[in-house]
């Protein structure tokens, strides 16, 4: 028996390690059952990113009848950590905003928080997506062009990212979402309580107190960034989820500095629950902002 325990440990142990290590996607085995709307059609992108040096995939939602000529908005929607490009899909009714005229755009980030990774150069997921996939969006299909024509919107994760990019890079989007952004992110502290995450946050956004965590954090791109020429943001978070706090603590900072936003809490936690009853309001305050160029 002790000899098999042995066996199974040689076997098995090692295999662990290699998916751990190699970023193993468990979406892959989740059923992909998105919730189509009428009058809106769905496609399935593989692309060659430039910036990540392989195929990465993609889902688009576009009206089901396109009319030859006409450039349409888009909005890029950003998944949460451990989620991947079906999530927005799966779990929630945007698809119906297709229908209406928008062009929606779901791309997979893996667990990157969607940014150049400070201690992993060959992770550049910012690169990947705001070059890469937006090069493709606009040569695939009738993308309107400029930043009065785009909007990104993220949940978690993804929310981190749009805020992130408003502040650093406002000449892309006239509109960033941002719901129940992992705002915090790059503030927190190693912590042998979560080592496996600080060290993955490390990694990603470099050592505490680092310049390249500066970069990244939110709370310190707020003071400097001008909000005159940053989108307009919109952010929401759950009542009940612990980045209650952060996010009120942020939102602050935008008032103090005049920046044009709104900010929004529902009951709920952090999970699609909640998410999908924040989009019909958050969609609105897109919509009177988007414009076809």
């Amino acid at each position: 028996m002790t000899r098999l325990r042995t066996l199974c440990s040689t076997i098995l142990v090692p295999g662990v390690v290699a998916c751990l290590l190699g970023g193993c996607r468990a979406h892959q085995l989740q059923p992909d059952e998105p919730r189509l709307a009428p009058g809106a059609a769905m496609k399935d992108v593989t692309f060659y990113s430039v910036a990540l040096n392989r195929e990465m995939p993609y889902r688009v939602f576009v009206p089901a009848q396109l009319v030859p000529g006409k450039k349409l908005p888009v909005v890029y929607l950003l998944h949460g950590g451990g989620g991947n490009f079906r999530d927005w899909s799966n779990h929630s009714d945007v698809a119906r905003y297709a229908a209406d005229g928008l062009i929606l755009v779901m791309p997979e980030g893996d667990a990157s928080y969607w940014t150049n990774a400070a201690l992993k150069p060959e992770d550049k997921y910012e690169d990947y997506l705001v070059s890469d996939l937006a090069s493709d969006v606009e040569a695939r299909f009738p993308a309107a062009k400029g930043r009065s024509s785009r909007a990104i919107v993220g949940v978690s994760m993804g929310g981190y990212e749009a805020v992130k990019l408003a502040l650093s890079r406002p000449e892309l989007f006239v509109f960033a979402g941002a719901i129940s952004p992992a705002i915090d992110v790059p503030s927190r502290h190693f912590t042998l309580h979560r080592a496996e995450q600080s060290w993955r946050f490390r990694t990603i956004f470099g050592p505490d107190g680092s310049r390249s965590r500066r970069l990244s954090d939110p709370f310190v791109l707020v003071q400097s960034s001008d909000p005159a020429e940053t989108p307009y943001l919109y952010l929401t978070s759950g009542k009940q989820e612990p980045l209650l706090e952060p996010n009120v603590r942020f939102a602050s900072r935008l008032h103090a500095r005049h920046f044009s936003y709104e900010f929004h809490t529902k009951a709920g936690g952090h999970d699609w629950g909640e998410w999908d009853a924040q989009i019909p309001d958050c969609f609105a305050a897109l919509l009177e902002r988007l414009r076809p160029s």
